[in-house]
């Protein structure tokens, strides 16, 4: 048996040299790896879609799925399902302040496979210059706002960039608008990535009664610094914008610049001249319901050459400051306040200048702060 097993052995080995010698050995092996290649572009193809798919997702949540939802249960409400909208309402009312108070993070949510197909189209990073303290709480200022805030949601809402483990001990809570927790199902999806409202209470609460190692995340220029928002434009709404100032005295909470290369590279928007009736429209609606409508466009979902609703991929890179050391004082002065804002201010502009280069800005770009 074993003669024969090294005789089919020498016959096949012989096969494969006579093969080699003629040329068809060279072909065969040229088809593989022709097939390898081949496999390789479809992966990668694949790859990209899912990337692209996975950023679609979240910019639809982001712009129709609270709206959808309670459309989709005041319908549920005349049919024979009419149960399920009632219990659900019945759970909303039981659990309305809970936003409030932090919201429910869920460790599985932040580290879907999915956040890190989102993180790679761009792609985002998350740098960090400085070690924090577990024993101090923060807030940080997270400039420019851009379209969506595409950064601040990757980095600090989900663990695609390694928020915690690069900042060991630190609770990120990113604030957002306070009526995006009125919504169906869109409130669950937001907490469960440790989203919360950017209010008062909210704030008041996780900076004093939810221990230490808090850090709370704050798109400072809002709305008015969205409407700004361009490709090539480095610019950022701050100068009156103080609120965040005195939260951060009257907790002794410190304040952390943080500012994200390429926000506001991702989309193109229309911008409306100061006195057109575009933005007077834009500021009502920023006035009286807290967002501002924007005209924009990325490119489209199968091909970069269409305009559609899926952002450009440009990379983010979000640089994470030095704290700036603020003292507890349970009614900070106005002078107080001016102090410590503009020490913030220039940290800012430090933070900026340092790292602009790096990231393709030339030397001479100026951060302009409005």
């Amino acid at each position: 048996m074993a003669v024969r097993v090294c005789s089919c052995l020498l016959r096949e080995a012989g096969l494969a040299q006579s093969l080699l010698s003629t040329g068809t050995g060279s072909s065969i092996l040229s088809a593989l790896q022709d097939l390898f290649s081949i496999t390789w572009l479809n992966r990668s193809k694949v790859e990209k879609q899912l990337q692209v798919i996975s950023v679609l997702q979240w910019v639809l949540s982001f712009l129709v799925l609270g709206v959808a939802c309670s459309a989709i249960l005041m319908y549920t409400f005349c049919t024979d399902c009419w149960l399920i909208a009632v219990l659900y309402f019945t759970w909303l009312a039981f659990d309305w302040n809970t936003p409030k108070k932090g919201g429910r993070r869920s460790q599985w949510v932040r580290n879907w496979a999915v956040w890190r197909y989102f993180r790679d189209y761009f792609p985002i990073q998350l740098v960090k210059t400085h070690n924090l303290l577990t024993t101090r709480n923060y807030i940080f200022g997270y400039h420019p706002h851009g379209i969506m805030g595409l950064g601040a949601f990757c980095n600090f809402s989900t663990e695609a960039t390694e928020v915690s483990k690069k900042f060991p001990g630190i609770r990120p809570y990113l604030a957002t608008l306070a009526g995006n927790f009125r919504m169906p199902v869109l409130r669950e999806y937001l907490m469960s990535g440790g989203i919360c409202p950017v209010n008062r209470d909210t704030i008041d609460y996780l900076l004093s009664k939810n221990g230490s190692g808090n850090a709370i995340i704050i798109v400072v220029g809002g709305a008015a610094e969205s409407l700004s928002s361009m490709p090539g434009k480095n610019a950022v709404t701050l100068r009156n914008r103080k609120g965040f100032v005195k939260l951060a005295l009257r907790h002794g909470a410190d304040l952390v610049p943080t500012y994200s290369f390429g926000e506001n590279e991702v989309y193109k928007q229309v911008i409306f001249e100061e006195g057109s009736w575009g933005r007077w429209v834009q500021k009502k609606f920023q006035k009286y319901i807290g967002f501002a409508p924007c005209i924009f466009h990325g490119r489209g979902l199968f091909s970069s050459d269409t305009w559609g609703l899926v952002p450009y991929s440009k990379p983010i890179t979000t640089v994470v400051g030095e704290p700036i050391t603020i003292p507890k004082l349970e009614h900070p002065t106005q002078q107080d306040i001016d102090l410590y804002h503009a020490m913030y201010m220039e940290a800012l502009v430090k933070l900026f200048d340092k790292h602009k280069t790096k990231f393709g800005l030339p030397e001479t770009e100026v951060l302009e702060v409005n």
